[in-house]
């Protein structure tokens, strides 16, 4: 059982970076809806701390995401192939344009995709430096808590767009070649 280096990177940007920053918005959006409710309790400072960990792990997962897609992931995208190469597989974008019927996945996807992901960034940064700043006197500011849970809203949803076009890009053109890891080795003769 083998994979590639550019096969084991790309899996843990989608699916260890990116789907744990997927998993932690359940409770990040769950708990700034709580805190925004009209009557909502203050809370304790242990529950104020938990938060912003967990908003920290979001941030440092957010960034981690988008890093290692923007510099490991796009530029073996973007390879550009030699004059008369045949098999494009180890070229993704070189693929998807050399099919009217694919290269919408990268007119549309993947420029979409390299863009909206760093919202979700710029956004959860923005959300853990209000509750890092203000976590005092947050309780008694409403539309800051409410501003946060948008902006929050806001990273999921260019997360899960960044995401989605992701996987279908993976689909048609995923990212190949780099050196072979040995995972396991098969023991039968």
């Amino acid at each position: 059982m083998e994979i590639s280096l550019r096969d084991l990177i790309t899996v843990f940007h989608g699916m260890g970076f990116g789907a744990l920053f997927m998993l932690a918005f359940s409770g990040a959006i769950a708990e700034l809806y709580r805190m925004s409710a009209v009557g909502a309790p203050t809370p304790t400072p242990q529950g104020q701390m938990l938060l912003r960990v967990f908003l920290y792990a979001m941030v440092v997962l957010a960034w981690a995401t988008v890093l290692s897609g923007a510099y490991f992931i796009y530029p073996w995208y973007r390879a550009v192939p030699p004059l008369g190469t045949l098999d494009l597989g180890l070229y993704p974008k070189a693929l998807l344009m050399a099919s009217p019927s694919t290269s919408l996945w990268h007119s549309i996807g993947m420029e979409w995709k390299e863009h909206v992901a760093w919202i979700a960034p710029i956004a959860m940064t923005m959300v853990a430096y209000i509750f890092m700043k203000y976590s005092s006197v947050l309780a008694k500011h409403r539309q800051i808590r409410t501003a946060a849970l948008v902006f929050t809203i806001a990273a999921f949803v260019a997360t899960a767009v960044a995401g989605a076009f992701g996987a279908f890009l993976s689909k048609y053109a995923p990212i190949r070649g780099g050196a072979t890891i040995q995972l396991l080795q098969n023991t039968e003769k």
